[in-house]
């Protein structure tokens, strides 16, 4: 399993790859918030242990960037110990804190933990829908003829919500919070452009023969109350 380690201390960097590396582990470090999202976009760890206070790029911002397009877990290890600190890097997406000192065998814990909840490429499902294949274990959409779709990080996060909901009414502020933040529940305006985006997309796939459900895979629904909600229809 492999461990993206971002802190700005250089001895607990070399301490943590010691410890975690005797047990098996794969580590990678970073010494700052820039190095660490340039090492999840490229390294892919199946974890990541993040401190708050980093130069460059402090740790909330890494974390909300990296749920931008990624569910990796990320447990925050940092010396800040207030309640209001704790509760915004939950908030944008963190899986779990610990607060710095700390024991080896509790962080261990903490690591097994997280990495239970992970699930298996096996249990990762393929969707078909219209001429549209969606690999959620791969991250990879193709069109009929196995030709690749490609999408930007928000419009696969978008899409990936929809999936893991079908046939369900997803509401466009449990879509803005999934995807930006809890912070972003009212930026709608984003939200439509991404959406109409992504549905270009998919809809310009060729088919034999277009169904209803293949172009109207991903649709936005305006209620009464001015709402807006998405859905997913996928066939059985």
């Amino acid at each position: 399993m492999k461990i993206l380690i971002a802190d700005d201390d250089p001895q607990i960097l070399r301490a943590l790859r010691i410890t975690l590396g005797a047990r098996g582990y794969e580590i990678i470090t970073a010494g700052d918030g820039a190095d660490a999202l340039n090492a999840v976009i490229e390294q892919h760890p199946d974890l990541v242990m993040l401190d708050l206070g980093m130069p460059r790029l402090d740790g909330l911002a890494v974390i909300e960037a990296v749920r931008g397009w990624s569910q990796v877990p990320i447990l925050v290890v940092s010396g800040r110990t207030g309640a209001a600190d704790k509760v915004d890097a939950l908030d944008l997406g963190a899986d779990d804190y610990v607060t710095k000192p700390f024991s080896i065998e509790e962080l261990l814990a903490r690591i097994r933990a997280l990495t239970r909840r992970v699930p298996s490429v096996g249990d990762e499902p393929v969707v078909q829908f219209g001429a549209v294949t969606v690999d959620l274990a791969a991250k990879r959409v193709t069109g009929a003829a196995s030709e690749v779709i490609r999408l930007a990080p928000t419009e696969w996060r978008i899409l990936e919500v929809l999936l893991r909901n079908p046939g369900k009414l997803v509401t466009r502020e449990l879509l803005l919070s999934e995807v930006w933040g809890p912070h972003h529940t009212n930026d709608s305006g984003y939200l439509r452009l991404c959406v109409a985006q992504l549905r270009k997309k998919l809809e310009a796939v060729p088919a034999g023969k277009p169904t209803p459900a293949a172009i109207s895979g991903v649709t936005t629904i305006g209620s009464p109350a001015g709402s807006t909600a998405a859905v997913l229809t996928v066939p059985s």
